[in-house]
Order: C-alpha cells, then structure tokens, then sequence
C-alpha cells in the first residue's frame, strides 16, 4: 500500500488520487498513519454500500398491507 505524508498530499492531491485507484493510500501526520485515501468502489465493497441490517429487513413503503386474519375459535 501506497503511504504519503499529509505534507506531499497537500502538494499533490492528483498524485494522491491517482494512486488511490489502483491501492489505498496512507496518509501519514509525523510518521503516524492518520487517514486512508480509497476509490469510491472500494469503500463501498467494504462498507457493503451502506445498507444496514435494519434497512434490509425494513418493508418498503408501497407494498400493500395484508388484511389481519382472526382464527377465533
């Protein structure tokens, strides 16, 4: 993985960029890792594009109600 310190990053933001496609890039802050620059495809395979597991299970808004059914006995 690509690293770069947030000095060259702030000179080269293209060149930062760039990379980014093909790897992500660490943006070092004296020597320390601070930040990752990644593609948008990237972070969303990693993220699983944001859904979370409430948003899967929830219904969606236009499909109809079925009627209740009361088996009283």
């Amino acid at each position: 993985m690509a690293t770069m310190s947030s000095r060259d990053f702030n000179q080269d933001v293209g060149g930062a960029k760039r990379a980014a496609l093909s790897e992500p890039v660490f943006i070092t802050d004296r020597g320390t890792p601070t930040h990752v620059l990644m593609n948008f495809e990237t972070f969303l395979r990693l993220t699983g594009d944001g859904q979370s597991i409430v948003d899967l299970l929830a219904m969606p808004e236009d499909m109809p109600l079925a009627p209740a059914r009361l088996d009283i006995a």
